[in-house]
């Protein structure tokens, strides 16, 4: 059975609408985000502008450009002229769903289709650790249409909104994530998806994930010699080969747990552990609670 890792990522993640506006810039502007790690998204429509991420080099986008951060911490958007310091500034509202920064009589210089949402997923700090910091897509039309979509649906009250801000939700992560997996990204689970080699390895542990898999199994998957995997894996995927592997069962372990409809020592089994008791252990040492614990109260520390 072929399984795609990043469709079951993105839908584990159960991604939800927290709200889309259209936003024009205007004059010399600058918008600094903190959004305790909530993803944020947004399309260029016109003009162009600089972002500047945490731990990042500055970018610039324009017009056609999509830009995804699974979890924005400090990240700021700018106009290609501000100064260093001192022009911080909050969007206005101008009616439902649109919004606009910088001084009433300045032109505008920038257009900008912009959505957060969040992961409703209680493993969502775990999964969002396998994706990239930002992703950025160029020259992607389908990216916009799917940004008109959520905005449209997220102002409308019809029947199965929901359902429907969730499942556009998804095809646009997925949809961005791998329009972003180009070789010059960072280190990310869609840019090892992208990788003819490491795809096939990939593949094989979330299509197996009980198996007793090691390094030198996973190379023979990859048609590889296992030090040159596990560099390879390390330095495109972002974490070591069994690193990736045990984040993917613990993710696995607390949906399993969540439901009530195993013992833990099913469970175990399930993720490839031959016993409760070393299950157990490298649950509690990873998640941070025993995995009885969990089950009872649902959440990890």
């Amino acid at each position: 059975m072929t399984v795609d890792p990043l469709a079951e990522i993105v839908t584990l993640l159960q991604p939800s609408a927290s709200f889309s506006k259209l936003v024009d810039y205007a004059g010399r502007w600058r918008i600094r985000r903190d959004v305790e790690g909530k993803p944020v998204y947004f399309a260029v429509l016109e003009g162009e502008c600089r972002v500047v991420g945490a731990s990042q080099p500055p970018i610039i986008v324009s017009a056609g450009d999509f830009v995804l951060s699974p979890s924005t911490n400090d990240q700021v958007i700018e106009s290609i002229d501000a100064p260093p310091h001192g022009i911080d500034m909050l969007p206005v509202e101008l009616g439902e769903g649109r919004f606009r920064v910088g001084r009433p009589d300045a032109p505008i210089n920038l257009r900008m289709q912009v959505g957060l949402c969040s992961f409703a997923s209680p493993d969502a700090t775990l999964l969002v650790s396998l994706l990239p910091t930002m992703v950025v897509a160029r020259g992607e039309p389908r990216l916009a249409t799917l940004m008109q979509l959520v905005g449209d649906e997220t102002r409308r009250s019809r029947p199965g909104r929901a359902l429907v801000l969730e499942r556009l939700l998804e095809v646009l992560l997925i949809e961005a994530l791998r329009c972003g997996a180009d070789a010059g990204s960072v280190p990310s689970l869609a840019r090892g998806l992208s990788d003819n080699r490491l795809v096939a390895a990939l593949r094989a542990m979330h299509a197996k994930p009980a198996h007793g898999w090691t390094v030198a199994g996973l190379a023979a998957e990859a048609a590889m010699s296992r030090s040159a995997f596990f560099a390879r894996f390390s330095r495109i995927v972002g974490l070591p080969p069994m690193e990736y592997l045990l984040a993917w069962r613990m993710a696995l372990a607390k949906r399993l747990l969540r439901t009530h409809e195993f013992a833990i020592s099913q469970v175990a089994v399930r993720v490839g552990y031959g016993s409760a008791s070393t299950f157990s252990t490298a649950f509690t040492r990873h998640v941070g609670m025993p995995p009885a614990r969990y089950a009872r109260d649902g959440t990890a520390s």
